[in-house]
């Protein structure tokens, strides 16, 4: 009995990381093999057939500090054919003023005000309705497109017309604290290695909502963005392929974000990301079984999402009792001890782990030539970011079960950090 209920325990809490790091990596991999591999450098975007109309949406609320800088980036696309829709989402600093400004000097330039906040995802729904191009490449209030961006997605998109949207490669520019630099180590070993993975296996968890490109006609047929869901891009996602349409990574369309750089600000980020996977899974998940053949490329992925958070209850529940263990006390009779840190288990991990920020720093060399001075901070990532996902996995679950009922509209300004 000791043995069978260790060792179920240990399989799932170490088990689940190491299967899918590979898993990842095996992923990553195929896609440089098949896509990547022949594509021209990032700096170098082919000449394209024909440059049809791209709306650029871009919803703000309180970014009186960025949206010059925002802004003058958009100014600088290196596409001959675009238009900038601002939306102001009931900002109560100068952010109206300041657009109103910037559109008097940037001719593609439209803004909308929006009296009242009506959260980013109606802030979209309104931005779209008066966008005049058929493609919408979306990016945050604080964003900066890169100048050839516009032209990666243009390219893809009409490489195929089943694709409904296509994630964009957001690349982290704050980098002046310890979790600054720790989130560069995560976006440059696990993000782009994961998109990268589930466009080979068929199905993107959740396009970048600081970075994307989508189709009218899907947005359209999938029934816009929803307001009733605390992370919108989650949720489309999911609606948009489980309506028949791809989602894609574009790796070559790269974006200057900022992130988190306070506990509480991650915290908050990262809770609301939870709760906004969980909510969509289980959304989704009747769909899944009611057609499983046809949605047969999801299950996957929501398989994987179930057992992540399986994963982090057993984390914290193995922890728990490895820290009542320490005080002597028997936490359940026939496991009188649990340990934490498997000896071997752990330098499995560890050297899996190594292998997979190799391979990551490999594929995205080409996007940041400035990847190697980060690796101390990839090799780190996972002991931070795991052990924050099973927290707010745990906190994330019951909060989105009884979220479902209760939607927000309303959006704050995230935290920016310091730099």
């Amino acid at each position: 009995m000791t043995w069978d209920v260790r060792a179920v325990l240990a399989a799932v809490c170490f088990g689940y990381p190491f299967v899918m790091a590979w898993y990842w990596m095996a992923g990553g991999l195929l896609f440089r093999y098949v896509r990547e591999r022949h594509e021209p450098l990032p700096t170098l975007p082919p000449p394209l057939a024909s440059h049809p109309l791209v709306s650029i949406l871009v919803p703000c609320h309180n970014e009186e500090n960025q949206a010059a800088e925002t802004f003058g980036a958009l100014s600088q696309i290196a596409y001959p054919n675009f238009e900038i829709v601002a939306i102001n989402d009931g900002s109560r600093d100068r952010t109206g003023e300041i657009l109103d400004e910037l559109a008097a000097q940037i001719p593609q330039m439209r803004v909308v005000h929006l009296t009242s906040n009506q959260g980013k995802a109606n802030a979209l729904n309104a931005g779209a309705l008066l966008a005049q191009g058929e493609l919408m490449v979306c990016i945050d209030g604080d964003a900066l497109l890169d100048a050839h961006a516009v032209t990666w997605f243009v390219r893809r998109m009409q490489s195929d017309g089943r694709l409904g949207a296509l994630t964009g490669n957001p690349r982290i520019r704050n980098r002046g604290s310890l979790l600054g630099r720790l989130q560069v180590g995560e976006f440059s070993s696990i993000v782009g290695l994961i998109k990268r993975a589930q466009t080979v296996f068929g199905w993107i968890f959740s396009v970048s909502g600081v970075i994307v490109c989508f189709r009218k006609r899907a947005v359209h047929e999938a029934g816009w963005w929803s307001a009733s869901t605390l992370t919108d891009d989650v949720e489309l996602t999911w609606r948009l392929q489980l309506a028949g349409w791809h989602v894609e990574f574009e790796p070559q369309a790269v974006c200057w974000i900022l992130m988190p750089e306070t506990l509480r600000g991650l915290w908050r980020q990262r809770l609301r990301w939870s709760e906004g996977g969980t909510q969509t899974i289980l959304m989704s998940l009747p769909k899944l079984v009611a057609e499983p053949v046809r949605h047969a490329r999801g299950w996957p992925a929501c398989i994987n999402y179930l057992v992540s958070i399986l994963w982090a209850y057993l984390i914290c529940l193995g922890t728990l009792m490895w820290v009542v263990s320490r005080t002597g006390i028997p936490v359940i009779p026939f496991i009188p001890e649990f340990r934490i840190l498997p000896e071997w288990a752990g330098l499995v991990l560890a050297v899996t782990y190594l292998l997979q920020a190799l391979i990551s720093l490999f594929l995205d060399r080409r996007f940041e030539k400035s990847l190697g001075r980060s690796f101390f901070w990839v090799v780190w990532y996972p002991l931070a970011f795991w052990s924050l996902q099973a927290i707010t996995a745990c906190v994330g679950l019951p909060h989105a079960i009884f979220r479902m009922r209760n939607p927000k509209g309303t959006w704050t300004s995230p935290d920016r950090g310091f730099a």
